[in-house]
Protein backbone atom coordinates (compact mmCIF):
# COMPACT_ATOMS: atom_id res chain seq x y z
CA UNK A 1 0.00 0.00 0.00
CA UNK A 2 1.60 3.19 -0.87
CA UNK A 3 1.79 6.53 1.28
CA UNK A 4 -1.03 8.21 -1.35
CA UNK A 5 -3.17 5.62 -0.10
CA UNK A 6 -2.44 5.17 3.09
CA UNK A 7 -3.37 9.32 3.48
CA UNK A 8 -6.29 9.08 1.33
CA UNK A 9 -7.41 5.97 3.90
CA UNK A 10 -6.34 8.51 6.72
CA UNK A 11 -8.58 10.93 5.69
CA UNK A 12 -11.24 9.20 4.88
CA UNK A 13 -11.22 8.15 9.09
CA UNK A 14 -10.85 11.72 9.85
CA UNK A 15 -13.59 12.77 8.12
CA UNK A 16 -15.25 9.56 9.79
CA UNK A 17 -14.67 11.01 13.15
CA UNK A 18 -15.69 14.35 12.72
CA UNK A 19 -18.88 13.03 11.81
CA UNK A 20 -19.61 10.80 14.92
CA UNK A 21 -18.53 13.81 16.83
CA UNK A 22 -20.85 16.53 15.57
CA UNK A 23 -23.74 13.27 16.12
CA UNK A 24 -22.01 12.86 19.50
CA UNK A 25 -19.48 9.99 20.20
CA UNK A 26 -21.02 9.41 23.42
CA UNK A 27 -24.60 8.62 22.74
CA UNK A 28 -23.07 6.45 19.46
CA UNK A 29 -20.80 4.46 22.05
CA UNK A 30 -24.22 4.33 23.77
CA UNK A 31 -26.23 2.70 20.99
CA UNK A 32 -23.42 0.48 20.25
CA UNK A 33 -23.78 -1.22 23.92
CA UNK A 34 -27.13 -2.06 23.21
CA UNK A 35 -26.62 -4.04 20.04
CA UNK A 36 -27.45 -7.74 19.62
CA UNK A 37 -24.30 -9.53 18.80
CA UNK A 38 -26.10 -12.19 17.59
CA UNK A 39 -27.64 -10.41 15.05
CA UNK A 40 -24.18 -8.74 14.12
CA UNK A 41 -22.57 -12.55 13.81
CA UNK A 42 -25.69 -12.88 11.63
CA UNK A 43 -24.67 -10.52 9.53
CA UNK A 44 -21.28 -11.01 9.22
CA UNK A 45 -22.00 -14.74 7.93
CA UNK A 46 -24.57 -13.00 5.78
CA UNK A 47 -21.25 -11.04 4.32
CA UNK A 48 -18.97 -14.23 3.93
CA UNK A 49 -22.01 -15.61 2.43
CA UNK A 50 -21.74 -12.85 -0.44
CA UNK A 51 -18.23 -13.53 -0.62
CA UNK A 52 -19.36 -17.10 -2.28
CA UNK A 53 -21.95 -16.35 -4.63
CA UNK A 54 -19.38 -13.11 -5.86
CA UNK A 55 -17.11 -15.92 -6.38
CA UNK A 56 -19.65 -18.32 -8.09
CA UNK A 57 -20.78 -16.04 -10.05
CA UNK A 58 -17.24 -15.67 -11.94
CA UNK A 59 -17.08 -19.11 -11.56
CA UNK A 60 -19.95 -20.11 -13.93
CA UNK A 61 -18.61 -17.21 -16.39
CA UNK A 62 -14.97 -18.68 -16.25
CA UNK A 63 -16.68 -21.84 -17.18
CA UNK A 64 -18.60 -20.43 -20.35
CA UNK A 65 -15.15 -19.62 -21.83
CA UNK A 66 -13.59 -23.09 -21.15
CA UNK A 67 -11.82 -21.62 -17.75
CA UNK A 68 -12.39 -24.33 -14.91
CA UNK A 69 -11.13 -22.94 -12.19
CA UNK A 70 -12.77 -23.68 -8.67
CA UNK A 71 -14.19 -21.74 -6.33
CA UNK A 72 -11.25 -22.84 -3.32
CA UNK A 73 -9.28 -20.82 -6.09
CA UNK A 74 -11.06 -18.23 -7.34
CA UNK A 75 -12.05 -16.89 -3.89
CA UNK A 76 -9.05 -15.68 -2.77
CA UNK A 77 -8.84 -13.46 -5.87
CA UNK A 78 -11.68 -11.70 -5.31
CA UNK A 79 -11.35 -10.89 -1.72
CA UNK A 80 -7.89 -9.46 -3.26
CA UNK A 81 -10.05 -7.52 -5.79
CA UNK A 82 -12.55 -6.19 -3.18
CA UNK A 83 -9.66 -5.07 -1.20
CA UNK A 84 -7.71 -3.00 -3.75
CA UNK A 85 -11.62 -1.66 -4.89
CA UNK A 86 -11.82 -0.47 -1.26
CA UNK A 87 -8.03 0.94 -1.03
CA UNK A 88 -8.07 2.97 -4.19
CA UNK A 89 -9.92 5.74 -5.46
CA UNK A 90 -11.10 4.23 -8.92
CA UNK A 91 -14.41 4.37 -8.37
CA UNK A 92 -14.49 0.92 -6.94
CA UNK A 93 -13.02 -1.14 -10.21
CA UNK A 94 -9.47 -0.93 -9.40
CA UNK A 95 -9.31 -4.31 -8.36
CA UNK A 96 -10.74 -6.09 -11.31
CA UNK A 97 -7.53 -5.94 -13.56
CA UNK A 98 -5.98 -7.41 -10.76
CA UNK A 99 -8.11 -10.10 -10.46
CA UNK A 100 -7.86 -11.07 -14.69
CA UNK A 101 -4.33 -10.33 -13.82
CA UNK A 102 -4.47 -13.22 -11.03
CA UNK A 103 -6.00 -15.52 -13.02
CA UNK A 104 -4.18 -15.01 -15.70
CA UNK A 105 -0.38 -15.83 -13.69
CA UNK A 106 -2.40 -18.80 -12.11
CA UNK A 107 -1.26 -22.78 -12.80
CA UNK A 108 -3.24 -23.23 -16.10
CA UNK A 109 -1.75 -20.09 -17.48
CA UNK A 110 -5.10 -18.62 -18.78
CA UNK A 111 -4.31 -15.75 -21.38
CA UNK A 112 -5.24 -12.23 -19.56
CA UNK A 113 -6.98 -11.28 -22.68
CA UNK A 114 -10.09 -14.12 -21.38
CA UNK A 115 -9.85 -14.03 -17.95
CA UNK A 116 -10.29 -10.10 -18.43
CA UNK A 117 -13.71 -10.56 -20.79
CA UNK A 118 -15.01 -13.08 -18.11
CA UNK A 119 -14.06 -9.98 -15.24
CA UNK A 120 -15.95 -7.80 -17.80
CA UNK A 121 -18.84 -9.81 -17.95
CA UNK A 122 -18.51 -10.05 -13.92
CA UNK A 123 -18.89 -6.44 -13.29
CA UNK A 124 -21.23 -6.07 -16.24
CA UNK A 125 -23.64 -8.29 -14.37
CA UNK A 126 -23.38 -6.75 -10.79
CA UNK A 127 -24.25 -3.67 -12.47
CA UNK A 128 -27.53 -4.18 -14.40
CA UNK A 129 -29.52 -4.90 -11.43
CA UNK A 130 -27.95 -2.24 -9.42
CA UNK A 131 -28.75 0.17 -12.69
CA UNK A 132 -32.43 -0.83 -12.79
CA UNK A 133 -32.42 -0.16 -8.71
CA UNK A 134 -31.01 2.69 -8.83
CA UNK A 135 -33.42 4.24 -11.50
CA UNK A 136 -36.60 2.86 -9.14
CA UNK A 137 -34.33 4.72 -6.03
CA UNK A 138 -33.67 7.97 -8.06
CA UNK A 139 -37.03 7.72 -9.26
CA UNK A 140 -38.48 7.36 -5.76
CA UNK A 141 -36.95 9.77 -4.22
CA UNK A 142 -37.58 12.26 -6.56
CA UNK A 143 -41.65 11.34 -5.99
CA UNK A 144 -41.53 11.31 -2.04
CA UNK A 145 -38.76 13.00 -1.09
CA UNK A 146 -37.67 16.18 -0.30
CA UNK A 147 -34.13 16.69 -1.71
CA UNK A 148 -32.61 19.05 -3.59
CA UNK A 149 -32.13 19.06 -7.05
CA UNK A 150 -28.86 18.66 -7.61
CA UNK A 151 -28.49 15.47 -6.19
CA UNK A 152 -31.41 13.99 -7.69
CA UNK A 153 -29.59 15.66 -10.96
CA UNK A 154 -25.75 14.13 -10.18
CA UNK A 155 -27.09 10.06 -9.25
CA UNK A 156 -28.87 10.29 -13.05
CA UNK A 157 -26.31 11.63 -14.45
CA UNK A 158 -23.82 9.11 -12.36
CA UNK A 159 -26.49 6.31 -13.69
CA UNK A 160 -26.46 7.52 -17.37
CA UNK A 161 -22.44 7.39 -17.13
CA UNK A 162 -22.54 3.89 -15.89
CA UNK A 163 -25.10 2.75 -18.99
CA UNK A 164 -23.27 4.37 -21.64
CA UNK A 165 -19.61 1.95 -20.46
CA UNK A 166 -21.88 -0.63 -20.32
CA UNK A 167 -23.12 0.19 -23.93
CA UNK A 168 -19.94 0.66 -25.25
CA UNK A 169 -18.89 -2.13 -24.19
CA UNK A 170 -21.29 -4.63 -25.51
CA UNK A 171 -21.11 -2.99 -28.98
CA UNK A 172 -17.47 -2.95 -29.02
CA UNK A 173 -18.10 -7.27 -28.58
CA UNK A 174 -20.74 -7.29 -31.27
CA UNK A 175 -19.81 -4.94 -33.53
CA UNK A 176 -16.38 -5.79 -34.95
CA UNK A 177 -15.95 -2.49 -36.72
CA UNK A 178 -16.58 -0.25 -33.79
CA UNK A 179 -14.26 -2.78 -32.11
CA UNK A 180 -11.47 -1.95 -35.04
CA UNK A 181 -12.54 1.84 -34.18
CA UNK A 182 -11.57 1.61 -30.49
CA UNK A 183 -8.49 -0.21 -31.44
CA UNK A 184 -6.97 2.24 -33.92
CA UNK A 185 -8.16 5.16 -30.88
CA UNK A 186 -6.11 2.87 -28.29
CA UNK A 187 -3.31 2.69 -30.93
CA UNK A 188 -2.97 6.30 -31.61
CA UNK A 189 -2.32 6.82 -27.82
CA UNK A 190 0.28 4.32 -27.86
CA UNK A 191 1.72 5.98 -30.76
CA UNK A 192 1.69 9.73 -28.50
CA UNK A 193 2.88 8.82 -25.70
CA UNK A 194 4.48 5.03 -25.42
CA UNK A 195 7.66 5.78 -28.15
CA UNK A 196 9.83 2.81 -27.18
CA UNK A 197 9.32 -0.93 -28.65
CA UNK A 198 5.31 0.41 -29.76
CA UNK A 199 5.37 -1.83 -32.27
CA UNK A 200 5.63 -4.27 -30.15
CA UNK A 201 2.85 -3.09 -28.11
CA UNK A 202 0.51 -2.57 -30.83
CA UNK A 203 0.63 -6.23 -31.60
CA UNK A 204 -0.16 -7.22 -28.37
CA UNK A 205 -3.12 -4.37 -28.30
CA UNK A 206 -4.70 -5.75 -31.67
CA UNK A 207 -4.24 -9.88 -30.43
CA UNK A 208 -5.77 -8.78 -26.69
CA UNK A 209 -8.88 -6.36 -28.24
CA UNK A 210 -9.62 -9.53 -30.32
CA UNK A 211 -9.11 -12.05 -27.63
CA UNK A 212 -11.52 -9.94 -25.75
CA UNK A 213 -14.38 -9.28 -28.08
CA UNK A 214 -14.15 -13.52 -29.20
CA UNK A 215 -14.47 -14.00 -25.25
CA UNK A 216 -17.51 -11.52 -24.70
CA UNK A 217 -19.17 -12.74 -27.65
CA UNK A 218 -18.90 -16.51 -26.63
CA UNK A 219 -20.01 -15.60 -23.01
CA UNK A 220 -23.39 -13.67 -24.42
CA UNK A 221 -23.73 -16.43 -26.78
CA UNK A 222 -24.80 -18.67 -24.10
CA UNK A 223 -28.13 -17.58 -22.93
CA UNK A 224 -28.90 -20.12 -20.44
CA UNK A 225 -25.52 -18.94 -18.54
CA UNK A 226 -26.25 -15.32 -18.83
CA UNK A 227 -29.79 -15.66 -17.47
CA UNK A 228 -28.59 -17.75 -14.55
CA UNK A 229 -25.97 -15.50 -13.76
CA UNK A 230 -27.90 -12.31 -13.74
CA UNK A 231 -30.74 -14.14 -11.02
CA UNK A 232 -27.60 -14.66 -9.23
CA UNK A 233 -27.05 -10.59 -9.37
CA UNK A 234 -29.86 -10.05 -8.28
CA UNK A 235 -29.44 -12.16 -5.16
CA UNK A 236 -26.71 -10.85 -4.42
CA UNK A 237 -27.58 -7.47 -3.95
CA UNK A 238 -30.79 -8.96 -1.84
CA UNK A 239 -27.85 -10.36 0.25
CA UNK A 240 -26.57 -6.94 0.38
CA UNK A 241 -29.26 -5.40 1.21
CA UNK A 242 -30.32 -7.48 3.79
CA UNK A 243 -26.52 -7.56 5.36
CA UNK A 244 -27.94 -3.75 6.42
CA UNK A 245 -31.11 -4.35 7.35
CA UNK A 246 -29.76 -7.03 9.75
CA UNK A 247 -27.19 -4.59 11.43
CA UNK A 248 -30.48 -2.20 11.74
CA UNK A 249 -32.13 -5.10 13.95
CA UNK A 250 -29.72 -5.57 15.95
CA UNK A 251 -30.07 -2.00 17.48
CA UNK A 252 -34.38 -2.67 17.81
CA UNK A 253 -35.02 -0.08 15.17
CA UNK A 254 -37.02 -1.48 13.02
CA UNK A 255 -36.37 0.00 9.47
CA UNK A 256 -38.47 -0.73 6.51
CA UNK A 257 -36.00 -2.74 4.18
CA UNK A 258 -37.44 -0.34 1.11
CA UNK A 259 -36.02 2.69 2.91
CA UNK A 260 -32.63 0.62 3.60
CA UNK A 261 -32.19 -0.24 0.30
CA UNK A 262 -32.75 3.32 -0.83
CA UNK A 263 -30.25 4.61 1.10
CA UNK A 264 -27.58 1.62 0.50
CA UNK A 265 -28.49 2.09 -3.58
CA UNK A 266 -27.60 5.85 -3.19
CA UNK A 267 -23.85 5.10 -1.12
CA UNK A 268 -23.23 2.45 -3.52
CA UNK A 269 -23.22 5.58 -6.08
CA UNK A 270 -21.77 8.22 -3.94
CA UNK A 271 -18.82 5.15 -3.83
CA UNK A 272 -18.57 5.05 -7.21
CA UNK A 273 -17.18 8.55 -7.57
CA UNK A 274 -13.14 8.02 -7.41
CA UNK A 275 -12.35 10.87 -4.42
CA UNK A 276 -11.30 8.62 -1.53
CA UNK A 277 -10.91 5.05 -1.04
CA UNK A 278 -13.98 3.09 -1.04
CA UNK A 279 -16.30 6.31 -0.76
CA UNK A 280 -15.02 6.03 3.20
CA UNK A 281 -16.22 8.62 4.78
CA UNK A 282 -18.79 10.10 2.28
CA UNK A 283 -20.64 6.66 1.96
CA UNK A 284 -20.80 7.03 5.86
CA UNK A 285 -22.11 10.43 6.53
CA UNK A 286 -24.56 10.03 3.55
CA UNK A 287 -25.85 6.97 5.09
CA UNK A 288 -26.24 8.27 8.41
CA UNK A 289 -27.64 11.95 7.37
CA UNK A 290 -30.51 9.79 5.05
CA UNK A 291 -30.96 7.44 7.94
CA UNK A 292 -31.94 10.26 10.08
CA UNK A 293 -33.89 11.83 7.85
CA UNK A 294 -35.92 8.66 7.62
CA UNK A 295 -36.82 9.19 11.34
CA UNK A 296 -33.97 6.98 13.12
CA UNK A 297 -32.40 8.63 16.04
CA UNK A 298 -28.85 10.17 14.61
CA UNK A 299 -27.08 8.21 17.45
CA UNK A 300 -28.61 4.56 16.50
CA UNK A 301 -28.25 5.65 12.45
CA UNK A 302 -24.48 6.49 13.64
CA UNK A 303 -23.89 3.51 15.21
CA UNK A 304 -25.20 1.01 13.04
CA UNK A 305 -23.40 2.58 10.12
CA UNK A 306 -19.92 1.94 11.66
CA UNK A 307 -21.24 -1.51 12.23
CA UNK A 308 -22.15 -1.95 8.57
CA UNK A 309 -19.18 -0.56 7.10
CA UNK A 310 -16.54 -2.84 9.89
CA UNK A 311 -18.59 -5.80 8.30
CA UNK A 312 -18.79 -4.45 4.47
CA UNK A 313 -15.35 -2.74 4.19
CA UNK A 314 -12.99 -3.14 6.56
CA UNK A 315 -13.47 -6.72 6.94
CA UNK A 316 -13.41 -7.05 3.53
CA UNK A 317 -10.29 -4.73 3.15
CA UNK A 318 -8.48 -6.67 6.19
CA UNK A 319 -9.10 -10.18 4.75
CA UNK A 320 -8.03 -8.90 1.27
CA UNK A 321 -4.58 -7.50 2.35
CA UNK A 322 -4.03 -10.69 4.09
CA UNK A 323 -4.52 -13.09 1.49
CA UNK A 324 -2.40 -10.79 -0.86
CA UNK A 325 0.78 -11.62 0.44
CA UNK A 326 0.01 -15.45 -0.78
CA UNK A 327 0.14 -14.68 -4.22
CA UNK A 328 4.43 -13.38 -3.98
CA UNK A 329 6.22 -10.24 -3.85
CA UNK A 330 7.06 -9.97 -7.67
CA UNK A 331 2.95 -10.03 -7.84
CA UNK A 332 2.67 -7.65 -5.24
CA UNK A 333 5.14 -5.26 -7.01
CA UNK A 334 3.56 -5.26 -10.30
CA UNK A 335 -0.34 -4.79 -8.97
CA UNK A 336 1.05 -1.33 -6.77
CA UNK A 337 2.82 0.19 -8.82
CA UNK A 338 1.23 -0.30 -12.11
CA UNK A 339 -2.05 1.36 -13.35
CA UNK A 340 -4.65 -1.07 -14.60
CA UNK A 341 -3.55 -0.27 -18.27
CA UNK A 342 -0.19 -1.69 -18.13
CA UNK A 343 -1.38 -5.10 -16.36
CA UNK A 344 -2.30 -6.06 -19.24
CA UNK A 345 1.27 -5.30 -21.42
CA UNK A 346 2.83 -7.07 -17.88
CA UNK A 347 0.50 -10.79 -18.61
CA UNK A 348 1.37 -10.78 -22.31
CA UNK A 349 5.38 -9.77 -21.22
CA UNK A 350 4.95 -13.06 -18.29
CA UNK A 351 3.64 -15.25 -20.89
CA UNK A 352 5.85 -14.38 -22.94
CA UNK A 353 8.73 -15.24 -20.38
Amino acid sequence: MDRKTILLLGISVIILLIMLWFVGIDQVIDALKMANMWIIALAIVTQVFTYFLYTLRWQILNKLADMDAGIVKLLPMVLVSLAVNNITPSGRGGGEPVRAYLLSQSDENYRFEDSFATVVADRALDTFPFVVLAAITIASMALFFNFDLWLIIVMVLAVIAIVAVLIILIYMCINPNFGLKVDGWIIGLVRRFYKKNSEELENQIHDSIKGFQQTMKMLMSNKKGLAYTLTLSFVIWIFEIFRVYLVFSAFGTNVNPIIIGEVFIVACLVGMIPLLPGGLGAIDGLMIVFYSAAGIPASVSAAATVIERLISFWMTTIIGLVIMPYYGSAALDKISSKSSDEIEEIAEEDNAD
